[in-house]
Protein backbone atom coordinates (compact mmCIF):
# COMPACT_ATOMS: atom_id res chain seq x y z
CA UNK A 1 0.00 0.00 0.00
CA UNK A 2 1.38 3.50 -1.16
CA UNK A 3 0.01 6.82 0.04
CA UNK A 4 1.45 10.39 -1.47
CA UNK A 5 0.01 13.87 -1.77
CA UNK A 6 -1.42 12.79 -5.14
CA UNK A 7 -3.56 10.53 -4.11
CA UNK A 8 -7.40 11.07 -3.85
CA UNK A 9 -8.60 11.76 -1.07
CA UNK A 10 -12.56 11.39 0.11
CA UNK A 11 -14.79 13.00 1.97
CA UNK A 12 -18.16 11.84 3.30
CA UNK A 13 -21.06 13.08 4.78
CA UNK A 14 -24.77 11.61 4.23
CA UNK A 15 -28.79 12.50 5.74
CA UNK A 16 -28.95 15.71 5.65
CA UNK A 17 -32.17 15.40 5.04
CA UNK A 18 -32.33 19.24 3.95
CA UNK A 19 -35.89 20.25 3.00
CA UNK A 20 -39.44 19.55 3.75
CA UNK A 21 -43.21 21.23 4.46
CA UNK A 22 -42.85 24.44 6.78
CA UNK A 23 -40.75 24.13 9.90
CA UNK A 24 -39.02 20.82 8.06
CA UNK A 25 -37.63 23.43 5.83
CA UNK A 26 -35.70 25.58 8.95
CA UNK A 27 -31.94 23.99 8.29
CA UNK A 28 -30.27 24.35 11.84
CA UNK A 29 -26.94 23.54 10.35
CA UNK A 30 -26.43 25.50 6.96
CA UNK A 31 -23.69 27.88 8.23
CA UNK A 32 -21.79 24.98 9.34
CA UNK A 33 -22.82 22.96 5.95
CA UNK A 34 -21.67 26.44 3.80
CA UNK A 35 -18.29 26.72 5.91
CA UNK A 36 -17.40 22.87 5.08
CA UNK A 37 -18.17 23.57 1.79
CA UNK A 38 -16.09 26.66 1.08
CA UNK A 39 -13.53 24.93 2.86
CA UNK A 40 -13.13 22.10 0.41
CA UNK A 41 -13.66 24.87 -2.19
CA UNK A 42 -9.98 25.63 -1.16
CA UNK A 43 -8.23 22.51 -0.25
CA UNK A 44 -4.64 21.73 -1.62
CA UNK A 45 -5.69 17.73 -1.80
CA UNK A 46 -7.00 15.74 -4.79
CA UNK A 47 -10.62 15.38 -3.03
CA UNK A 48 -13.53 13.94 -4.18
CA UNK A 49 -16.86 14.79 -1.28
CA UNK A 50 -19.35 12.38 -1.57
CA UNK A 51 -22.57 12.85 -0.14
CA UNK A 52 -23.94 9.13 0.75
CA UNK A 53 -27.63 9.03 0.60
CA UNK A 54 -30.26 11.61 2.06
CA UNK A 55 -29.01 14.70 0.83
CA UNK A 56 -32.64 16.05 0.63
CA UNK A 57 -35.98 15.46 2.63
CA UNK A 58 -37.61 14.83 -0.51
CA UNK A 59 -40.53 12.86 0.75
CA UNK A 60 -41.31 15.22 3.07
CA UNK A 61 -42.69 17.60 0.46
CA UNK A 62 -46.23 16.55 0.73
CA UNK A 63 -48.14 20.12 -1.21
CA UNK A 64 -45.71 20.10 -4.61
CA UNK A 65 -44.58 17.18 -6.65
CA UNK A 66 -41.64 15.89 -8.88
CA UNK A 67 -39.50 18.59 -10.02
CA UNK A 68 -41.52 21.49 -8.30
CA UNK A 69 -39.49 20.28 -5.05
CA UNK A 70 -36.22 20.98 -6.74
CA UNK A 71 -37.24 24.26 -7.55
CA UNK A 72 -38.38 25.20 -4.18
CA UNK A 73 -35.11 23.95 -2.91
CA UNK A 74 -33.31 26.11 -5.14
CA UNK A 75 -35.44 29.28 -3.91
CA UNK A 76 -35.39 28.11 -0.21
CA UNK A 77 -32.14 27.60 -0.57
CA UNK A 78 -29.95 30.17 -2.80
CA UNK A 79 -26.71 30.26 -1.13
CA UNK A 80 -26.14 26.49 -0.50
CA UNK A 81 -26.36 25.52 -4.59
CA UNK A 82 -24.20 28.80 -4.98
CA UNK A 83 -21.55 27.29 -2.49
CA UNK A 84 -22.40 23.79 -4.60
CA UNK A 85 -21.41 25.26 -7.55
CA UNK A 86 -18.14 27.03 -6.41
CA UNK A 87 -17.01 23.96 -4.31
CA UNK A 88 -17.86 21.98 -7.47
CA UNK A 89 -15.52 24.15 -9.52
CA UNK A 90 -12.29 22.80 -7.44
CA UNK A 91 -13.40 19.31 -6.74
CA UNK A 92 -15.89 16.60 -7.94
CA UNK A 93 -19.02 16.29 -5.77
CA UNK A 94 -20.77 13.15 -6.11
CA UNK A 95 -24.33 12.43 -4.78
CA UNK A 96 -25.74 9.60 -4.14
CA UNK A 97 -29.75 8.85 -3.53
CA UNK A 98 -31.20 7.77 -0.24
CA UNK A 99 -34.54 6.70 0.66
CA UNK A 100 -35.84 9.83 1.52
CA UNK A 101 -34.55 11.61 -1.87
CA UNK A 102 -35.09 8.39 -4.44
CA UNK A 103 -36.80 10.34 -6.85
CA UNK A 104 -33.39 11.93 -7.73
CA UNK A 105 -33.22 8.48 -9.31
CA UNK A 106 -36.31 8.55 -11.02
CA UNK A 107 -36.40 11.63 -13.15
CA UNK A 108 -33.10 12.43 -15.94
CA UNK A 109 -33.80 16.05 -15.18
CA UNK A 110 -32.24 15.51 -12.07
CA UNK A 111 -29.05 15.32 -13.41
CA UNK A 112 -29.55 17.90 -15.75
CA UNK A 113 -30.21 20.17 -13.19
CA UNK A 114 -27.91 19.42 -9.91
CA UNK A 115 -25.07 19.41 -12.88
CA UNK A 116 -26.19 22.81 -13.04
CA UNK A 117 -24.43 23.43 -9.92
CA UNK A 118 -21.38 20.93 -10.26
CA UNK A 119 -23.30 17.86 -8.75
CA UNK A 120 -23.07 14.87 -10.40
CA UNK A 121 -26.15 12.78 -9.65
CA UNK A 122 -24.81 9.29 -9.76
CA UNK A 123 -28.61 7.00 -10.05
CA UNK A 124 -27.45 3.92 -9.06
CA UNK A 125 -28.12 2.39 -5.52
CA UNK A 126 -23.88 1.61 -4.84
CA UNK A 127 -20.54 3.34 -6.27
CA UNK A 128 -17.43 2.15 -5.49
CA UNK A 129 -13.90 4.29 -5.84
CA UNK A 130 -10.09 3.33 -5.68
CA UNK A 131 -8.47 4.34 -2.64
CA UNK A 132 -4.20 3.33 -2.89
CA UNK A 133 -4.46 -0.13 -4.61
CA UNK A 134 -7.63 -0.97 -2.47
CA UNK A 135 -11.52 0.08 -3.18
CA UNK A 136 -14.07 2.08 -1.18
CA UNK A 137 -17.66 0.85 -1.33
CA UNK A 138 -20.40 3.47 -0.73
CA UNK A 139 -24.33 2.71 -0.63
CA UNK A 140 -26.82 4.79 1.60
CA UNK A 141 -27.96 1.73 3.91
CA UNK A 142 -32.06 1.74 3.27
CA UNK A 143 -31.62 -1.17 0.78
CA UNK A 144 -30.88 -3.01 3.99
CA UNK A 145 -33.81 -2.00 5.58
CA UNK A 146 -36.93 -3.88 4.89
CA UNK A 147 -38.98 -0.92 5.31
CA UNK A 148 -37.48 1.41 2.64
CA UNK A 149 -35.97 -0.25 0.39
CA UNK A 150 -36.92 -0.41 -2.83
CA UNK A 151 -37.86 -3.39 -5.26
CA UNK A 152 -37.58 -1.57 -8.34
CA UNK A 153 -35.18 1.04 -8.14
CA UNK A 154 -35.56 4.42 -9.61
CA UNK A 155 -39.57 4.03 -9.59
CA UNK A 156 -41.41 7.49 -8.28
CA UNK A 157 -44.31 5.19 -7.96
CA UNK A 158 -42.98 2.75 -5.28
CA UNK A 159 -43.89 3.89 -1.72
CA UNK A 160 -42.47 1.37 0.57
CA UNK A 161 -43.51 1.40 4.46
CA UNK A 162 -41.17 4.19 5.56
CA UNK A 163 -42.43 6.80 2.39
CA UNK A 164 -46.16 6.48 5.00
CA UNK A 165 -44.50 7.13 7.94
CA UNK A 166 -42.73 10.33 6.69
CA UNK A 167 -45.05 11.85 4.66
CA UNK A 168 -48.12 11.16 7.44
CA UNK A 169 -46.13 11.27 10.63
CA UNK A 170 -43.07 13.92 9.88
CA UNK A 171 -44.19 16.05 7.25
CA UNK A 172 -47.58 16.64 9.39
CA UNK A 173 -45.72 17.51 12.26
CA UNK A 174 -43.79 20.30 10.20
CA UNK A 175 -46.70 21.66 9.47
CA UNK A 176 -47.81 21.85 12.97
CA UNK A 177 -44.49 22.58 15.03
CA UNK A 178 -45.14 25.79 14.88
CA UNK A 179 -48.37 25.74 17.12
CA UNK A 180 -46.78 24.09 20.00
CA UNK A 181 -45.62 26.35 23.19
CA UNK A 182 -42.55 25.57 22.00
CA UNK A 183 -41.45 24.60 18.37
CA UNK A 184 -40.28 20.97 18.88
CA UNK A 185 -42.29 18.71 17.25
CA UNK A 186 -40.86 19.43 13.94
CA UNK A 187 -37.42 17.00 15.72
CA UNK A 188 -39.78 14.04 15.34
CA UNK A 189 -37.36 13.30 12.25
CA UNK A 190 -34.42 13.10 14.09
CA UNK A 191 -35.89 10.38 16.85
CA UNK A 192 -34.76 6.95 16.74
CA UNK A 193 -35.51 4.20 16.61
CA UNK A 194 -39.35 5.23 15.69
CA UNK A 195 -40.69 3.12 18.15
CA UNK A 196 -39.59 5.96 20.54
CA UNK A 197 -42.15 8.08 19.30
CA UNK A 198 -44.66 7.88 21.84
CA UNK A 199 -42.41 8.01 24.40
CA UNK A 200 -40.57 11.17 23.30
CA UNK A 201 -43.84 12.59 22.24
CA UNK A 202 -45.40 12.30 26.13
CA UNK A 203 -42.23 13.45 27.20
CA UNK A 204 -42.57 16.66 25.47
CA UNK A 205 -45.81 17.31 26.57
CA UNK A 206 -45.10 16.89 29.92
CA UNK A 207 -42.21 18.71 30.17
CA UNK A 208 -43.35 21.41 27.34
CA UNK A 209 -46.54 21.40 26.57
CA UNK A 210 -48.73 20.86 30.19
CA UNK A 211 -50.34 23.22 31.78
CA UNK A 212 -47.20 24.36 34.64
CA UNK A 213 -50.03 24.43 37.33
CA UNK A 214 -50.35 20.52 36.86
CA UNK A 215 -46.89 19.48 35.96
CA UNK A 216 -45.31 20.70 38.94
CA UNK A 217 -48.74 19.57 41.15
CA UNK A 218 -48.05 16.05 39.34
CA UNK A 219 -43.93 15.74 40.08
CA UNK A 220 -43.88 15.19 43.41
CA UNK A 221 -46.87 12.70 42.95
CA UNK A 222 -45.04 10.63 40.59
CA UNK A 223 -41.38 10.63 41.62
CA UNK A 224 -42.83 9.31 44.53
CA UNK A 225 -45.27 6.96 43.31
CA UNK A 226 -42.35 3.51 44.28
CA UNK A 227 -42.33 5.17 47.86
CA UNK A 228 -46.37 5.59 47.64
CA UNK A 229 -47.54 2.28 46.85
CA UNK A 230 -45.14 0.81 49.51
CA UNK A 231 -46.84 3.09 51.88
CA UNK A 232 -50.00 2.15 50.61
CA UNK A 233 -49.76 -1.29 51.12
CA UNK A 234 -48.28 -0.49 54.42
CA UNK A 235 -51.33 1.30 55.15
CA UNK A 236 -53.28 -1.32 54.24
CA UNK A 237 -51.71 -4.18 56.48
CA UNK A 238 -52.32 -1.31 59.43
CA UNK A 239 -55.80 -0.73 58.41
CA UNK A 240 -56.33 -4.59 58.34
CA UNK A 241 -54.45 -5.08 62.17
CA UNK A 242 -52.18 -7.65 60.00
CA UNK A 243 -48.35 -5.32 60.59
CA UNK A 244 -49.17 -2.10 62.27
CA UNK A 245 -45.58 -1.48 63.65
CA UNK A 246 -44.49 0.45 60.38
CA UNK A 247 -47.01 2.95 60.42
CA UNK A 248 -47.33 3.24 64.26
CA UNK A 249 -43.05 3.72 64.22
CA UNK A 250 -43.38 6.48 61.20
CA UNK A 251 -46.07 8.39 63.18
CA UNK A 252 -43.99 8.46 66.26
CA UNK A 253 -41.15 9.64 64.38
CA UNK A 254 -43.39 12.21 62.39
CA UNK A 255 -45.10 13.46 66.04
CA UNK A 256 -41.68 14.94 67.13
CA UNK A 257 -41.22 16.77 63.96
CA UNK A 258 -43.98 19.32 64.89
CA UNK A 259 -45.41 21.33 62.06
CA UNK A 260 -42.79 19.96 59.51
CA UNK A 261 -43.83 16.26 60.58
CA UNK A 262 -47.33 17.65 60.06
CA UNK A 263 -46.83 18.33 56.43
CA UNK A 264 -44.53 15.34 55.78
CA UNK A 265 -47.37 13.04 57.11
CA UNK A 266 -49.84 14.97 55.22
CA UNK A 267 -47.75 14.72 51.82
CA UNK A 268 -47.33 10.93 52.32
CA UNK A 269 -51.08 9.99 53.02
CA UNK A 270 -51.85 12.12 50.06
CA UNK A 271 -49.28 10.18 47.85
CA UNK A 272 -50.47 6.59 49.66
CA UNK A 273 -54.15 7.49 48.82
CA UNK A 274 -53.30 8.60 44.87
CA UNK A 275 -51.06 5.24 45.12
CA UNK A 276 -53.86 3.20 46.52
CA UNK A 277 -56.14 4.38 43.84
CA UNK A 278 -53.92 4.10 40.78
CA UNK A 279 -52.70 0.46 41.32
CA UNK A 280 -56.62 -1.12 41.90
CA UNK A 281 -57.18 1.02 38.77
CA UNK A 282 -54.53 0.05 37.51
CA UNK A 283 -54.59 -4.29 38.13
CA UNK A 284 -57.25 -4.54 35.58
CA UNK A 285 -56.19 -2.30 33.00
CA UNK A 286 -53.08 -4.06 32.91
CA UNK A 287 -54.64 -7.42 32.11
CA UNK A 288 -57.13 -5.66 29.85
CA UNK A 289 -54.05 -3.98 27.83
CA UNK A 290 -51.87 -7.79 28.02
CA UNK A 291 -55.17 -9.67 26.68
CA UNK A 292 -55.57 -7.09 23.61
CA UNK A 293 -51.81 -6.86 22.81
CA UNK A 294 -52.04 -10.94 22.71
CA UNK A 295 -55.41 -10.71 20.29
CA UNK A 296 -53.26 -7.80 18.04
CA UNK A 297 -50.01 -9.85 17.89
CA UNK A 298 -52.04 -13.53 16.84
CA UNK A 299 -53.79 -11.31 13.85
CA UNK A 300 -49.75 -10.26 12.90
CA UNK A 301 -51.41 -6.63 12.98
CA UNK A 302 -48.04 -4.99 14.16
CA UNK A 303 -45.39 -7.80 12.79
CA UNK A 304 -42.99 -5.32 10.90
CA UNK A 305 -41.17 -2.58 13.19
CA UNK A 306 -40.57 0.94 11.89
CA UNK A 307 -36.77 0.86 12.34
CA UNK A 308 -34.02 -1.60 11.17
CA UNK A 309 -31.25 -2.61 13.42
CA UNK A 310 -28.79 0.10 13.19
CA UNK A 311 -25.63 -2.70 13.03
CA UNK A 312 -26.43 -6.52 12.23
CA UNK A 313 -27.50 -6.01 8.66
CA UNK A 314 -24.65 -3.67 7.46
CA UNK A 315 -21.94 -6.28 9.64
CA UNK A 316 -23.07 -8.85 7.72
CA UNK A 317 -23.44 -6.90 4.33
CA UNK A 318 -20.07 -6.02 4.87
CA UNK A 319 -18.76 -9.63 5.75
CA UNK A 320 -20.34 -10.41 2.48
CA UNK A 321 -19.03 -7.91 0.40
CA UNK A 322 -15.13 -8.67 1.35
CA UNK A 323 -15.61 -12.23 0.85
CA UNK A 324 -16.99 -11.81 -2.74
CA UNK A 325 -14.43 -8.38 -3.41
CA UNK A 326 -11.22 -8.64 -1.19
CA UNK A 327 -9.87 -5.62 -2.59
CA UNK A 328 -12.96 -3.66 -0.71
CA UNK A 329 -11.10 -2.20 2.42
CA UNK A 330 -14.15 -0.02 3.53
CA UNK A 331 -18.22 -0.48 3.65
CA UNK A 332 -19.27 2.74 3.76
CA UNK A 333 -23.07 3.55 4.44
CA UNK A 334 -25.69 6.23 6.18
CA UNK A 335 -29.45 5.74 6.67
CA UNK A 336 -29.30 5.24 10.50
CA UNK A 337 -28.04 8.28 11.88
CA UNK A 338 -25.62 6.89 13.72
CA UNK A 339 -21.40 7.56 13.23
CA UNK A 340 -19.37 4.32 13.88
CA UNK A 341 -16.38 3.02 12.90
CA UNK A 342 -15.32 -0.53 13.81
CA UNK A 343 -13.14 -4.06 12.66
CA UNK A 344 -15.50 -6.38 10.63
CA UNK A 345 -12.76 -9.47 9.02
CA UNK A 346 -9.73 -6.75 8.78
CA UNK A 347 -11.45 -4.03 7.11
CA UNK A 348 -13.39 -1.15 8.23
CA UNK A 349 -17.30 -0.93 8.34
CA UNK A 350 -17.91 3.18 8.36
CA UNK A 351 -21.31 4.84 9.20
CA UNK A 352 -20.95 8.63 8.58
CA UNK A 353 -23.80 9.60 10.85
CA UNK A 354 -26.43 12.69 10.37
CA UNK A 355 -26.21 16.11 10.10
CA UNK A 356 -29.96 16.54 11.90
CA UNK A 357 -30.25 16.93 15.54
CA UNK A 358 -29.65 13.41 17.63
CA UNK A 359 -32.16 12.64 20.60
CA UNK A 360 -30.72 10.76 23.55
CA UNK A 361 -33.06 8.67 26.05
CA UNK A 362 -32.41 9.48 29.84
CA UNK A 363 -34.65 8.19 32.05
CA UNK A 364 -35.44 10.10 35.51
CA UNK A 365 -33.33 9.32 38.55
CA UNK A 366 -36.76 7.66 40.44
CA UNK A 367 -40.04 7.30 40.20
CA UNK A 368 -42.61 7.33 37.05
CA UNK A 369 -41.49 10.18 35.11
CA UNK A 370 -41.47 10.39 31.60
CA UNK A 371 -38.05 9.71 30.16
CA UNK A 372 -36.11 13.11 28.66
CA UNK A 373 -34.62 13.32 25.45
CA UNK A 374 -31.50 14.97 25.30
CA UNK A 375 -30.71 16.60 21.51
CA UNK A 376 -27.05 17.31 20.84
CA UNK A 377 -25.65 17.50 17.23
CA UNK A 378 -22.90 15.30 15.75
CA UNK A 379 -21.74 17.11 12.80
CA UNK A 380 -19.39 15.63 10.90
CA UNK A 381 -17.13 14.27 7.85
CA UNK A 382 -15.78 11.03 7.31
CA UNK A 383 -12.02 11.36 5.79
CA UNK A 384 -10.78 8.22 3.72
CA UNK A 385 -7.37 8.22 1.91
CA UNK A 386 -4.29 5.95 1.25
CA UNK A 387 -1.20 6.46 3.75
CA UNK A 388 2.13 4.31 3.91
CA UNK A 389 0.91 2.00 5.96
CA UNK A 390 -2.54 1.47 4.75
CA UNK A 391 -5.97 2.82 4.38
CA UNK A 392 -6.79 5.57 7.00
CA UNK A 393 -10.25 6.45 7.76
CA UNK A 394 -11.12 9.12 10.36
CA UNK A 395 -14.15 11.25 11.46
CA UNK A 396 -13.78 15.36 11.61
CA UNK A 397 -15.84 16.75 13.76
CA UNK A 398 -17.52 20.10 12.72
CA UNK A 399 -18.67 22.08 16.01
CA UNK A 400 -21.83 23.20 16.32
CA UNK A 401 -23.30 24.70 19.74
CA UNK A 402 -24.87 22.15 22.29
CA UNK A 403 -28.46 22.69 22.29
CA UNK A 404 -29.70 21.50 25.16
CA UNK A 405 -28.56 24.88 27.02
CA UNK A 406 -32.05 26.00 25.49
CA UNK A 407 -34.51 23.18 25.12
CA UNK A 408 -33.82 21.03 28.29
CA UNK A 409 -35.71 22.79 30.77
CA UNK A 410 -34.30 23.04 34.53
CA UNK A 411 -36.96 20.34 35.72
CA UNK A 412 -35.47 17.98 32.80
CA UNK A 413 -32.20 18.67 33.97
CA UNK A 414 -32.89 17.99 37.58
CA UNK A 415 -34.85 14.87 36.89
CA UNK A 416 -31.64 13.42 35.23
CA UNK A 417 -28.57 14.98 37.16
CA UNK A 418 -25.75 12.91 36.45
CA UNK A 419 -27.27 11.36 33.23
CA UNK A 420 -26.42 13.69 31.16
CA UNK A 421 -25.26 12.11 27.70
CA UNK A 422 -21.32 12.84 26.47
CA UNK A 423 -20.91 11.98 22.84
CA UNK A 424 -17.74 11.22 20.81
CA UNK A 425 -17.13 10.44 17.87
CA UNK A 426 -15.13 6.95 16.92
CA UNK A 427 -11.63 7.20 16.34
CA UNK A 428 -9.41 7.17 13.83
CA UNK A 429 -8.94 3.47 11.68
CA UNK A 430 -5.89 2.01 9.58
CA UNK A 431 -6.86 -0.82 7.37
CA UNK A 432 -3.60 -2.35 6.40
CA UNK A 433 -3.52 -5.34 4.57
CA UNK A 434 -3.01 -7.38 7.86
CA UNK A 435 -5.85 -5.68 9.32
CA UNK A 436 -7.10 -2.18 11.23
CA UNK A 437 -4.84 -1.05 13.80
CA UNK A 438 -7.66 0.12 15.73
CA UNK A 439 -11.16 0.47 15.28
CA UNK A 440 -13.74 1.65 17.96
CA UNK A 441 -17.02 2.42 17.82
CA UNK A 442 -19.06 5.32 19.94
CA UNK A 443 -21.33 4.33 22.77
CA UNK A 444 -24.89 4.50 22.34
Amino acid sequence: MTGDSDDPVYYVISDLHIGGDEQLGEVDFLGELLDFLERLATTDEDAELVINGDAFGLWEFTEVDGLAKFDVLTDRYPELFDQLRETGDSIPITLLPGNHDNELAAYDEYVERLSEYNVDLVRAESITRPVGDRVIYFEHGHQRDPNNRFEDFGNPYETPLGYYYNTNVTSRAGRLSERGRFNWLKDVQAVTPTERVPRWLLSKYFYREMNPLLRYAAIPILLLLNISVLLAALAGLDVAGVWTMPVETADAVLARLGLVGEAVHFLLVVNAAIAGVLVLAGVPLYFILRDVGTTVDRFGVFETDLTVDPDEPYTAAARELFAERPETAVFCYGHTHRPLLKEVDDRALVNTGTWLKRLHRRDVVAGVLPPVFYPSYQLCAVRIAAESDGVAVEFEEIEKADPSADEITRTERLLTLGRAPTQTLPDRTVVADAGPESASAPDE
